[in-house]
């Protein structure tokens, strides 16, 4: 098991801007990175608050996951991230353990990162992330 610890919690918002000045204004966050994660759908914002990371999401269209998911369930908690030494890895041992998953290889994230996504019915209805430096 590769299992570093909580990279970040995802959060689904309706206005990038507004939610970067909100984290800012009431926990003192500082904007780390933002881009655009054409593959995702997303435009995102990565926000330190004090040493912990949220991830900001916006959705680039209404018919992507996170625009989905908006639509479904409003603005809110999104999904949890842990950081692994080797996400590919890390797929196949989840899926030996009998994970459901999303993503059945990693792909390109925010910063670059590979990622990829545990279907919920696998984690007791939590999205879950695993992430790692590409």
């Amino acid at each position: 098991m590769s299992f570093r610890g909580v990279h970040h919690l995802g959060f689904a918002v309706t206005d990038l801007d507004e939610a970067v000045a909100t984290y800012g204004r009431l926990f003192g966050g500082t904007l780390e990175h933002r881009d655009s994660v054409g593959e995702q759908g997303v435009e995102a914002a990565s926000v330190l608050v004090g040493e912990s990371r949220i991830e900001l999401l916006v959705p680039t269209a209404a018919d992507t996951t996170v625009g989905r998911f908006l639509a479904k369930r409003g603005p809110g908690m999104h999904h949890v991230a842990y950081e692994v030494h080797d996400v590919a890895a890390e797929l196949e041992r989840l899926v030996e353990n009998g994970a459901q998953l999303i993503d059945e290889s990693p792909r390109r994230g925010l910063f670059g990162l590979e990622v990829a996504f545990v279907h919920p019915d696998a984690v007791h209805g939590v999205l879950t992330e695993v992430v790692s430096p590409a």
